[in-house]
């Protein structure tokens, strides 16, 4: 089959185009820049420009639809935000006789942003860190139960998310946001902080009924917050918090929380309404990837057993610009000894975005960030800042899309 994915920048996309070659189909993706991380892979037979999704959802759509009428495709896989506009313009892609997998677009709002998302886990009762929603610059600066974390209602890859510790610190990020605007009708999320392990968890739904299921725990953290190495783990009582959420809001698609694994269970700190990075689910016998594309066609699927727990990967790229951020050369070259001989981290575990056995373009990527921040540490946030923007919605984008929707009904989540 023809499959175009809707980004080829990020982490997500050049997992899902690199399964999906593995299965046989062709796949072509979606990029505002024509070297993108996705065209470093024997699998990724073109790279289509598309204007940066970000700051205006709607002209990305209609470059991706035309490029959809021109092509041929079988299915438009979501892989990264924008499922947002492709779930609001749902009856539009109907009508183009575009194939997808995209929930309907009140339940994408439900969770879509921190603060939104925030609110509909309370009313469902799902445990999340105990936080508070803020509306003014005042009660930001005042917040007295510190330290805690503030977050943007959009934000990506750790963007819009700032921890404070002090009194002044509050008054400080106050003081930027209100005068961003931030302020000027909406609010921020103000969450405490949780001791434990970081854990990914990733699903896939059929209109309400959880049929795929992951969790990997992040043994390592590379850049802007990404998980650099990856355990497989059992979760069961996450799945059942995310049958629940799933089941309320009607979900369709990929669906993905990051939890915090804290002294009194796993609390969900974050909701993705998308797929993200499988291949640790993929290595460790869940095939989401796989699971999406019967959905999306129409096919019948039977919910999936869960993976193998203690599964390892890991994603050199992310590990050497993490490590040129936190220590300069030095640290590079040890990541890159580590990983040569199969020590530390690398031992017992696979790579997740540069597999050389089957695909040597994938090495490319890895070369120019280690030779780039040998050179110059500093080198790594050019790599990670780039592919971000060229996905990420912006809260510019979010309210173009939400002005767009403000004729509908308001959304009732739960039910």
């Amino acid at each position: 089959m023809r499959v175009l994915l809707t980004d080829g920048s990020g982490l997500t996309s050049k997992q899902v185009a690199h399964r999906l070659g593995t299965m046989g189909h062709r796949v072509e993706v979606l990029a505002p820049n024509g070297l993108c991380l996705s065209r470093f892979s024997r699998y990724v037979r073109n790279v289509h420009p598309v204007p940066a999704y970000g700051p205006d959802p709607f002209a990305w759509l209609e470059a991706a639809l035309s490029v959809w009428a021109a092509g041929h495709f079988d299915v438009l896989f979501p892989t990264q935000e924008q499922v947002a506009v492709l779930s609001f313009g749902h009856d539009r892609l109907i009508d183009a006789g575009v194939t997808t997998i995209v929930p309907e677009f009140d339940a994408l709002a439900a969770v879509q942003d921190k603060v939104s998302a925030h609110r509909t886990l309370a009313g469902l009762d799902l445990p999340q860190p105990r936080a508070s929603v803020v509306t003014d610059a005042r009660e930001l600066a005042a917040h007295g139960d510190l330290p805690a974390f503030v977050k943007l209602p959009i934000g990506t890859a750790t963007s819009g998310v700032q921890l404070v510790r002090t009194r002044s610190e509050a008054a400080a990020v106050a003081s930027v946001l209100a005068a961003g605007g931030v302020f000027d009708g909406g609010a921020v999320l103000v969450q405490q902080p949780v001791s434990g392990p970081l854990v990914m968890v990733q699903s896939v739904f059929d209109h309400g009924e959880l049929v795929a299921f992951h969790a990997c725990e992040r043994l390592a953290e590379g850049t802007n917050g990404g998980a650099s190495h990856k355990q497989g783990v059992s979760l069961p009582a996450t799945r059942h918090h995310l049958e629940a959420l799933g089941a309320s809001l009607g979900w369709h698609g990929g669906l993905s929380v990051d939890v915090i694994v804290g002294a009194d269970g796993p609390l969900i700190i974050d909701v993705n309404p998308r797929l993200v990075e499988p291949a640790n689910a993929a290595a460790s016998g869940v095939d989401l990837v796989g699971t999406m594309m019967e959905i999306a066609r129409g096919g019948q699927v039977r919910v999936a057993p869960e993976g193998r727990p203690g599964v390892r990967t890991h994603q050199l790229l992310l590990a050497v610009l993490g490590a040129a951020e936190r220590g300069g050369r030095s640290n590079v070259l040890g990541e890159l000894v580590s990983a040569l001989r199969h020590t530390g981290g690398y031992r017992d575990s696979t790579e997740e975005l540069s597999p050389l056995w089957h695909d040597a373009l994938a090495a490319v990527p890895v070369a120019a960030a280690t030779l780039a921040t040998l050179a110059r540490p500093a080198a790594s946030a050019w790599f990670t800042s780039g592919s971000v923007s060229n996905y990420a919605l912006t809260p510019g984008g979010w309210r173009k899309i939400l002005e767009a929707a403000s004729l509908r009904p308001e959304p009732d989540w739960p039910r």
